[in-house]
């Protein structure tokens, strides 16, 4: 068992996680601080209530969760505000994004996180499966349909 919630295993952790983290919040959410509020929230969990993992890949897939579902909420947060999703667009961003992002982000959350958890992070869609507690067969599913999705939306776009 892997403790947690001691201010030195929590900094280690952000070291270790914070990039990736903030990536995949990132592509779940339109703008960076609001990423950048999902990650720390996630790590400010773990020192308010301490969580004991079995090892390292446990560790990992916990944040990555945690992170999914605090992205999550901030995002329907954000739909209740009846706030368009464009208008907070990385205003942060010193450049526009690239287009696949743009779709990646687009698409419901289900195909986004497998889709960024295997394409950005390129993790297998054996270890998505590990860490999203899902089966292998669901993840190459939504990979599957995610990548049609994201075909169907560029070429959307190209017309």
């Amino acid at each position: 068992m892997v403790p947690t919630g001691t201010e030195e295993t929590v900094c280690r952790l952000v070291r270790e996680y914070s990039d990736m983290l903030l990536r995949l919040a990132c592509t779940r959410l339109s703008s960076v601080s609001d990423a950048e509020d999902a990650v720390q929230e996630v790590f400010l969990r773990l020192l308010a209530a301490p969580v004991s993992f079995r090892d390292a890949g446990h560790e990992r897939a916990w944040l990555i969760r945690a992170t999914l579902h605090r992205a999550s909420d901030i995002r329907r947060q954000a739909e209740k505000r009846n706030l368009p999703l464009e208008e907070a667009a990385w205003q942060e961003a010193p450049e526009p994004e690239p287009d696949l992002l743009q779709a990646v982000q687009a698409l419901p959350e289900k195909y986004g996180a497998v889709i960024h958890l295997h394409y950005y992070e390129g993790y297998s869609i054996k270890e998505i499966g590990t860490l999203l507690g899902l089966s292998a067969a669901t993840v190459g599913t939504r990979l599957a349909r995610g990548r049609e999705r994201l075909r169907k939306m560029l070429k959307e776009e190209i017309r």
